[in-house]
């Protein structure tokens, strides 16, 4: 435990800093997705409605993917550095391990398995069967929102949590 210091930069600083920007922009990605953009997109025509979530998809997965890469590699060095390990963990802190991975785990199998399927139905111009795998990339995206949500107020409050 202590300070890691590289030319006067503060790494544990450095590192809960990408930790929560990663954070930000997978969890309010989600939120954007779900609160405003899929009730925006679901007066278009099937087609059209598809294509932009093709594109959207392209754009954001690669976001989702820095986070689903960083936030375990920033979460095990504060837990190394910051704590010393994670032999005397916090709670709050192991709580957020286990909800992270879900999420990582959620993400794979959409990634895997209904985005490869929306997208193979889209180049086999298959709109019903893009739009059932649209359907359950929804309802992954809707899980992972909660758990990145109920993760947030952990990671706000942990801290303060007399256990």
């Amino acid at each position: 435990m202590g300070e890691h210091a590289v030319g006067g930069w503060n790494l544990n600083a450095i590192m809960i800093t990408v930790h929560v920007l990663a954070a930000i922009i997978w969890v309010g990605g989600m939120a954007f997705a779900l609160m405003v953009l899929r009730p925006s997109a679901g007066p278009l025509d099937p087609p059209v409605r598809l294509a932009l979530w093709q594109r959207v998809f392209r754009r954001f997965f690669v976001w989702v993917w820095a986070a689903v890469i960083l936030l375990p590699l920033t979460g095990i060095w504060l837990i190394v550095f910051q704590y010393g390990g994670w032999q005397d963990l916090p709670l709050h802190l192991n709580l957020m391990q286990v909800i992270g991975w879900i999420m990582v785990l959620i993400f794979l199998h959409l990634w895997f398995a209904p985005y490869r399927q929306f997208t193979v139905a889209l180049a086999a111009g298959d709109p019903p069967a893009a739009a059932a795998a649209l359907n359950r990339i929804r309802k992954l995206v809707l899980a992972n929102l909660v758990l990145g949500l109920i993760n947030a107020a952990i990671g706000a409050s942990g801290s303060y949590w007399a256990l």
